[in-house]
């Protein structure tokens, strides 16, 4: 039976409603690509559970036909990972976003995981608890998607990704089987399956639940934004503030391109001559607090920083907080489309990476404006484009592979918080039958050994492969996916 034979989309209605299931080719548009817009393929069916009962019913009726599925949360995925490459059903989490429990005294929360990051933000305001992982998509992001790909943000250089903060996972597994990893223990004994489970990016089942981690409030806070001339300056100031040994709750880092779109869309004030500015946070003791940002101030000073400003106010604070988590939002005043890469360096090489993008930018005659977590080296270049033109989308693939692949020979990473996707495949391992002539100065972050592992384990979550096939790993069976030759010849686009 196919996904769009009438009996197999009345079978699905059946289980959650008629109102719950999508299959109109109009309708499936919305859901034919992420926030990674290169690619795009829309599902045969849309399907919206609102329980892990109607969950399990529905991965049971696809294994039965054979039809592949992936799950899906607010689609702000940045690399394809919840494209459905080889059709199929798409799974849609956003109708279970209840806050099934809050345990102050054990430090827990219990949510479904179609639940906004911000609500449960908002749930704990009062209580001197928060749930730390905060990505820039936080008022949009579902906690299942950051589950799926162990999503980080400006709070994580002190307090970690998701994955510090996830202590269980109920999850339906590609069989239709209802599994709990973990639970509200902060300590389980046996090899650490909660940690194993984050980051699979929806290819090990479906999540229905999650206990989450709460940390205390600190009690006073220090926000501050150095103005600076020069990119240069303000990565030497982030490697002085690092080896100094303070660990700022947050150091982002935001350039001319950035500031401009910004103050377009914000008015805050920001210097739009400056060729870069540090958002920096501590947070602690109040004695504490004062301390590290007097000795902040001095070292961005000392790096030529031509001015450090605080914010007075908690309502200041909340103003250049918006700023920075809205950045992305902003850049649609500086182009129609635009790619978002996720690689990582050493701290100590941001210097090198950033001129090797403004050389690829001139390279490809592309703008490409920066925004990153420059504390733990987390770049993310925004290449602008127009994905109505071809030769545009080209460019940018090419301009974005460069760049990745050039992470990985500074001794970084192509990822660190957005996923694999379908995006980023390729670099994962060298294709078995090439001697890597062709892809020029690619580089591969792991060996054909190191996959072998990793399908290994995902087999054993997901046997039969229906479950988010073609994600992550370059493997036979991945609807067409695997080793994608980056040449601008893409599906569907």
């Amino acid at each position: 039976m196919t996904p769009t034979a009438p009996q197999f989309i009345q079978q699905l209605r059946g289980i959650v409603g008629v109102e719950s299931v999508i299959a109109s080719a109009d309708e499936l548009l919305v859901y034919e690509c992420d926030g990674y817009v290169v690619e795009k393929k829309a599902p045969d069916v849309v399907i919206f559970p609102t329980s892990a009962a109607q969950v399990q019913q529905i991965v049971r009726l696809c294994v039965a036909n054979k039809i592949p599925f992936v799950p899906r949360g607010a689609g702000t995925s940045l690399a394809g990972g919840t494209l459905p490459t080889g059709g199929g059903v798409m799974i849609c989490l956003t109708r279970m976003r209840q806050i099934v429990d809050v345990n102050l005294r054990d430090r827990y929360a219990v949510v479904e995981p179609g639940l906004v990051n911000v609500h449960l933000t908002q749930r704990l305001k009062g209580t001197g608890f928060h749930y730390a992982p905060d990505p820039s998509s936080q008022g949009a992001c579902t906690i299942g998607g950051n589950v799926a790909t162990n999503s980080g943000g400006p709070h994580t250089l002190k307090y970690g990704v998701t994955v510090n903060h996830v202590l269980g996972i109920e999850f339906v597994n590609p069989e239709g089987d209802l599994v709990q990893l973990g639970g509200p223990l902060s300590e389980q004994p046996g090899c650490d399956l909660p940690g194993l489970f984050v980051g699979n990016e929806g290819t090990f089942g479906v999540v229905t639940k999650v206990w989450v981690r709460l940390t205390r409030d600190p009690v006073a806070y220090r926000t501050m934004l150095g103005i600076f001339e020069t990119v240069q300056q303000a990565t030497e100031a982030i490697s002085e503030i690092i080896g100094a040994g303070i660990i700022p709750a947050a150091l982002e880092m935001m350039d001319q391109g950035i500031i401009g779109a910004l103050e377009d869309a914000f008015h805050f004030g920001f210097p739009l001559d400056a060729g870069a500015v540090l958002l920096i946070e501590v947070d602690g003791l109040e004695v504490s607090v004062d301390e590290e940002a007097t000795q902040i101030v001095d070292l961005c000073t000392r790096q030529g920083a031509r001015e450090v400003r605080k914010a007075n106010s908690p309502e200041e604070r909340a103003l250049l907080w918006k700023c920075r988590k809205q950045a992305f939002g902003a850049i649609g005043r500086l182009s129609p489309s635009y790619c978002t890469q996720d690689g990582v360096v050493p701290r100590t090489q941001l210097p090198q990476i950033l001129e090797f993008i403004e050389a690829t930018s001139r390279k490809y005659n592309l703008r490409i404006v920066n925004v990153f977590h420059a504390g733990d080296g987390n770049i993310h270049p925004i290449l602008l484009f127009d994905e109505r033109d071809q030769d545009q989308v080209k460019r940018v693939i090419a301009a974005g592979d460069e760049i990745l692949s050039r992470c990985i020979e500074l001794g970084g990473s192509v990822t660190g918080e957005h996923g694999i996707g379908v995006e980023k495949i390729s670099f994962m391992c060298e294709p078995e039958h090439s001697d890597g002539s062709e892809h020029g100065p690619r580089r591969y972050l792991f060996t054909r050994t190191d996959i072998a592992v990793m399908e290994d384990i995902r087999r054993t979550f997901n046997p039969v492969g229906l479950c988010s096939p073609g994600k992550m790993l370059p493997t036979a069976g991945a609807c067409g996916m695997e080793h994608i030759e980056r040449t601008g010849k893409r599906s569907a686009m």
